[in-house]
């Protein structure tokens, strides 16, 4: 599904421009934002919903916030931020998802629902519509994470949360277990992640100037 919706809507918007994209980018907003929403919703059904665990403060709130106001408005910050953070904190969170339901329980459709919306997004907005990151916009967005993590951490002091897992790991595998215990795995995340943004800048610029 991914990598179908990535590559075809890349295809698609390279090879049959047209109309058809702004009704396109609308659609896949609004998947994005039921998806995310959804949880909210379906936590405040269930009577699950808590300040402790179900604020809106993790990086994939703002993440797919920000993808949904890039596909609307184009913006190039939007679609900056967007980019760098679906195919950084998104991807990973796609590959090694930490999912406390399975299929066919709805939070297992909704999570994916705006974790690989967001790619697809970031791959049409970039690599279809060309609307090419500007210089330091891996700075912006690794600055921009920065932000939201104090903003994270203040919502864990308040309500004893977990937001963006700067108290603990999450319970299932992934980057995070093998980044060292606690305090030394945050400042870990945060080399890892710069890297990251770098080399994606790096690739990124590597295939604009392949057109």
């Amino acid at each position: 599904m991914l990598v179908a919706g990535v590559a075809g809507s890349v295809y698609a918007a390279r090879r049959h421009p047209g109309r058809w994209q702004r009704p396109f980018a609308y659609a896949l907003a609004a998947v994005i934002l039921v998806g995310w929403a959804g949880e909210y919703i379906d936590d405040v059904i269930e009577g699950t919903y808590s300040t402790q665990y179900t604020l809106p403060l993790q990086l994939t709130d703002v993440i797919s916030l920000t993808t949904a106001v890039a596909l609307l408005t184009r913006r190039p910050l939007a679609v900056e931020l967007a980019y760098f953070w679906a195919f950084t904190a998104s991807l990973q969170a796609t590959l090694t998802p930490d999912l406390a339901t399975t299929f066919p329980n709805v939070l297992y459709f909704t999570y994916f629902m705006y974790h690989v919306g967001a790619i697809v997004a970031a791959a049409f907005l970039v690599w279809g519509l060309r609307i090419w990151p500007r210089p330091h916009s891996a700075w912006r967005t690794f600055a921009a994470t920065l932000a939201w993590a104090a903003i994270a951490s203040a919502g864990d002091v308040i309500f004893d949360g977990n937001y963006m897992y700067l108290r603990y790991k999450p319970a299932h595998n992934s980057l995070l277990s093998v980044l060292g215990p606690w305090p030394w795995y945050i400042a870990a995340t945060a080399a890892v992640g710069l890297a990251m943004l770098l080399v994606l800048s790096a690739i990124t610029e590597r295939i604009r100037r392949l057109g």
